[in-house]
């Protein structure tokens, strides 16, 4: 796999009323994967998450669920009361071969903000906390490896707060939050919210779209 530069862009992460420093920061995937592999990313509100890694080469599909938390089977209602532990999550099947492992993670870091502790924007709680769920051990190397070269090179002005986890199990949400933004574009959220996000994203990931 091709060496892959993480540019992390002064006032790109696109939440608001933020201060980032512009930095450039060197990664090696140099990993050559040959099956379809799984990731699971929380980063905020599920819908956001999900609209913008449905639209990248490689990724088969994004489903809209919950994980990280201590109950089985949760619903909606009970993980936006914040008791049960859960994130909002979006589980990623790829294939690597076409898509590494540290591009989708450098999509990751750079569409939502990593450094407030379990809030993005307006929606507050551990529901919404940044969190990587890995599933091997390759993937947590990787995660960390990033996570630590953007850390000490002061991507951002604050401290990257993202969880980095062993995942356990992932439940999908109710069907009405899957195809979110696809189906519900015209929403007011998805105008005001998710819209300017999958903009920007698209202007400065084109080389990956589908």
């Amino acid at each position: 796999m091709k060496q892959f530069i993480t540019t992390i862009i002064a006032g790109f992460v696109l939440i608001s009323c933020n201060d980032y420093k512009a930095e450039k920061v060197t990664i090696d995937t140099d990993i050559n994967y040959t099956n379809m592999d799984t990731i699971t990313l929380g980063a905020g509100c599920f819908w956001c998450v999900e609209a913008i890694f449905q639209d990248i080469k490689g990724v088969e599909s994004v489903v809209s669920g919950y994980s990280g938390g201590s109950i089985k089977n949760p619903s909606y209602k009970e993980v936006c009361a914040g008791t049960t532990g859960h994130a909002e999550v979006c589980q990623l099947v790829y294939d690597a071969a076409i898509v590494s492992l540290a591009k989708i993670l450098e999509v990751f870091w750079q569409t939502h903000d990593p450094t407030t502790l379990n809030r993005q924007g307006a929606d507050v709680g551990t529901q919404y906390r940044s969190a990587i769920f890995y599933h091997t051990a390759t993937q947590k190397e990787i995660a960390t490896d990033i996570f630590n070269k953007l850390d000490d090179a002061g991507a951002f002005v604050n401290p990257i707060v993202t969880e980095i986890t062993e995942y356990t199990d992932f439940y999908p949400a109710e069907d009405y939050h899957q195809d979110y933004f696809d189906i519900n574009g015209e929403q007011p959220y998805c105008t005001a919210v998710i819209r300017p996000k999958v903009e920007k994203f698209k202007k400065t990931f084109s080389e990956i779209l589908k």
